[in-house]
């Protein structure tokens, strides 16, 4: 939380945002210079530079950027960095910007942060999360981590995803079903 200059107290969020134009790196160093914490969903690719192939570090979903921050100072920011824009949601008849639950994202940093090449990311239209079951990861690389349960179109076996409503999901790789527990 943070005390603003009227005296209340303002409480950080993370925000879904784009920044157009495909300047989410540009966004990104702007915001850590500016000590904001923020996060762009990253993988390795094989890119060819001057005739050489290379395993590059790139971006998921080229526009796609998450800033922690209080309403205020995201305001202060968006005046100085016009190029970034709110992911927005329908909310009693109004569009309002997407706020993402800090357990949430936490989840979905642990889970993506890893790089790990076997990660499917996904568009939330693509999955519907009701036919799957709620569970708890409890052993390997993503222990603790809860998601949902479920086979995805054109794959053998049941993985488990995380999802960050309306925005993104993630697919992590085949879990054995002996080191996953249902929640109730």
């Amino acid at each position: 939380m943070v005390l603003t200059t009227n005296g209340a107290d303002e409480k950080t969020v993370w925000y879904a945002m784009r920044a157009t134009y495909q300047r989410g790196m540009e966004a990104k160093a702007q915001l850590d210079k500016s000590l904001v914490e923020n996060f762009i969903p990253m993988r390795y690719e094989m890119r060819i530079h001057n005739g050489r192939r290379r395993r590059e570090l790139v971006p998921v979903i080229r526009n796609l950027i998450f800033v922690h921050t209080t309403p205020l100072l995201m305001k202060s920011l968006k005046q100085n960095m016009l190029f970034l824009q709110y992911l927005t949601e329908w909310k009693d008849g109004r569009r309002v910007p997407i706020v993402v639950p800090e357990s949430q994202m936490q989840q979905f940093i642990a889970v993506s942060g890893t790089y790990d090449e076997q990660l499917i990311y996904l568009e939330p239209t693509e999955l519907n999360l009701t036919k799957g079951t709620r569970v708890r990861i409890c052993g390997g690389v993503f222990e603790g981590q809860e998601g949902t349960y479920l086979k995805l179109k054109g794959h053998r076996d049941k993985r488990v995803v995380v999802a960050i409503r309306g925005v993104i999901a993630v697919a992590l790789a085949t879990v054995h079903p002996s080191m996953i527990e249902v929640i109730k």
